[in-house]
C-alpha cells in the first residue's frame, strides 16, 4: 500500500492546505540545535498588548503562515529563494505571556537571539510594532548598532503614547535613545496622516533621521526613494522593519491604525526585494497584521507573507550574485 504522503514527496510539492501550518510549508523546529546551516529562520511574535488602537495583531503570525504558499520560482527574477538558494526554517513562535508585555519582549528577544547565535537571519512576524524593540536589541547585541529602513505611516518616535513609555508608537524613539539603532543610518518611508507633530520631527532631525513622506514617494517615485534610502544606510548591518499600515487600506485593510493615501502593494513588494538585494540585511520584521477585521483576513496577511518572500528573494539574488562573482574570480 502506498503512503499518501510519499506521493507528494515524489512530486516534490504538496497542496498548501496539507500538513503542518508553517510559513510556506517549510520545515519546522523549535530546537536551536537544529539551526546549524540554516540561512533564515521565521519567528512569530504574537503579542498586541502595547497597541494604542485596535487589538488583534497577536493573531498576525498565524494568519501570515496560513496565507503562505509553497516555494516556487519568482516569475520576474527567476529565483526560487526558499528552495534553491537559501535554507529557511520556521522556528515557531516566541513564548509570549499575555498581559505581560515586559516578559513577552524578553521571550521574543531570547528567541531571536537563538536564531542569531546559529548564524541565521531572523525574520519576525508580528504582532504589534513594539516587537521592534526586542527584535533589534537581539540583532544589535550581535552586530552592534544597526542601520534601519522603516516603512510606516507613523514614525513611532513618541517618547510616550497616551502617557505610556512602552508602546508600539514609542519603539523607535527607545531604540535610538538606547543606541540600538544608529540614527544617522535610519530612514523612514511612507509617512502621512496627522501624527506626530513638529516636536518629534525636530528630535529626529537633530539626530540625523531621514524621513521620506508619502508625498515624496508619489512625486519622486519609489525607485528614487529606495535608492536614496539604500545609499543613506550605506555599508554595515541593516534591519528592515515593515508596518503594513504603510500600505493604503485598499491593499491592507486589516491593521489597527489604517491611514488612506498609502503605498501600493506592488511598490512595497518591489522595494523590499530591492533592499534585500542591496544591503547587509541582518534581520527583518513585518508587523501590525490584524487578521480578524471583517473582509481583510486574506488580503492583509497575504501581502505580509509576500513582503517576507520578496525580501528573501532579494537576499537570494545577492547571494547568487556573490557566488557567481566568486566563481568567476576563482577561475582566473
Amino acid at each position: 500500500m502506498i503512503d499518501p504522503l510519499s506521493r507528494w514527496a515524489a512530486y516534490g510539492e504538496k497542496p498548501d492546505y496539507l500538513g503542518l501550518m508553517t510559513f510556506a510549508g517549510l520545515p519546522y523546529t523549535e530546537d536551536p540545535n537544529e539551526l546549524d546551516g540554516v540561512d533564515v529562520a521565521i519567528v512569530g511574535a504574537p503579542m498586541d498588548e502595547l497597541t494604542s488602537d485596535s487589538p488583534g495583531t497577536r493573531f498576525g503570525p498565524r494568519a501570515i503562515r496560513a496565507a503562505s504558499c509553497a516555494p516556487g520560482p519568482h516569475l520576474e527574477v527567476g529565483v526560487d529563494a526558499l528552495r534553491d538558494v537559501l535554507r529557511v526554517v520556521d522556528f515557531g513562535d516566541a513564548p509570549v505571556l499575555p498581559a505581560d508585555p515586559v516578559r513577552s519582549h524578553e521571550a521574543i528577544e531570547a528567541t531571536v537571539a537563538a536564531v542569531l547565535a546559529a548564524g541565521a537571519i531572523p525574520v519576525i512576524l508580528g504582532g504589534d510594532h513594539s516587537i521592534a524593540e526586542p527584535d533589534m536589541r537581539a540583532v544589535a547585541a550581535v552586530h552592534g548598532p544597526v542601520g534601519l529602513i522603516h516603512f510606516d505611516t507613523h514614525t513611532d518616535t513618541g517618547a510616550t503614547v497616551f502617557g505610556a513609555k512602552l508602546s508600539h508608537g514609542s519603539c523607535m524613539y527607545r531604540l535610538v535613545e538606547a543606541g540600538v539603532v544608529d540614527p544617522r543610518r535610519y530612514v523612514q518611508i511612507g509617512l502621512r496622516g496627522y501624527w506626530p507633530g513638529e516636536e518629534k520631527f525636530a528630535w529626529q532631525r537633530e539626530r540625523g533621521v531621514v524621513s521620506h513622506f508619502m508625498h515624496d514617494v508619489r512625486k519622486r517615485g519609489i525607485e528614487a526613494v529606495v535608492a536614496d534610502a539604500i545609499a543613506h544606510v550605506g555599508a554595515g548591518p541593516v534591519f528592515l522593519s515593515v508596518d503594513v499600515d504603510v500600505l493604503d487600506p485598499a491593499y491592507a485593510p486589516g491593521t489597527g491604525t489604517p491611514e488612506p493615501g498609502g503605498m501600493t502593494s506592488a511598490d512595497l513588494l518591489w522595494a523590499c526585494r530591492e533592499i534585500g538585494s542591496s544591503v547587509e540585511l541582518v534581520g527583518a520584521e513585518v508587523v501590525e497584521v490584524l487578521p480578524d477585521r471583517i473582509g481583510s483576513r486574506d488580503i492583509t496577511a497575504l501581502v505580509a507573507e509576500r513582503i517576507v518572500r520578496e525580501t528573501l528573494t532579494g537576499v537570494a539574488l545577492a547571494r547568487r550574485s556573490s557566488a557567481i562573482s566568486q566563481l568567476a574570480h576563482s577561475s582566473f
